[in-house]
């Protein structure tokens, strides 16, 4: 193997392993995820009752690593793919556009989420509605819950079980 081939395959692995971690790192909604600046943070709660719970999609983001990370790789395996240096220019142009929609919608569909929006009654009689990601609690009509927020970013949680006085 050649050292221009090696050297575009590393190129490539290292640009495919750094768009792995950016995919990796993108944010959820899920209340069951606190982000490290949340923690140890007062938050202020809210008493609500679920009117209703219904399925639903967040959109994946399109920040452009995606399509960038898929234009390198693209670029750079376009212009190795042949010896012929026009050619090499040629392919490495289709395999970056090639590569930049690809890598666009790898990015799109790799950050959708699964989520639910929940229509809520708040004790002073408004009503309220909130997409969250499922987490690991069922919200279901008629639900007592708290409404949990911190740094303008709102989450759904079942509001805990009061015991009786004495009881264990």
């Amino acid at each position: 193997m050649s050292t221009k081939n090696v050297l575009i395959k590393s190129t490539a692995s290292a640009v495919l392993g750094v768009s792995a971690l950016l995919l990796g790192a993108c944010s959820t909604t899920s209340p069951d995820v606190i982000k490290p600046g949340d923690a140890q943070r007062m938050s202020q709660v809210a008493d609500a009752v679920v009117l209703n719970v219904r399925p639903v999609v967040v959109e994946g983001s399109q920040s452009g690593a995606g399509g960038a990370t898929g234009a390198v790789i693209g670029g750079v395996a376009g212009v190795g793919s042949t010896s012929n240096s026009r050619g090499g220019v040629i392919a490495g142009v289709v395999g970056a556009v090639v590569g930049g929609v690809v890598g666009n919608a790898v990015e799109r569909f790799g950050t959708r989420e699964d989520a639910i929006e929940i229509l809520l009654q708040l004790s002073t009689g408004e009503r309220r509605a909130i997409v969250q990601a499922k987490g690991n609690e069922t919200l279901n009509p008629g639900d007592a819950v708290i409404l949990v927020t911190t740094g303008g970013k709102t989450r759904v949680m079942l509001a805990p079980k009061i015991r009786p006085a004495g009881g264990r």
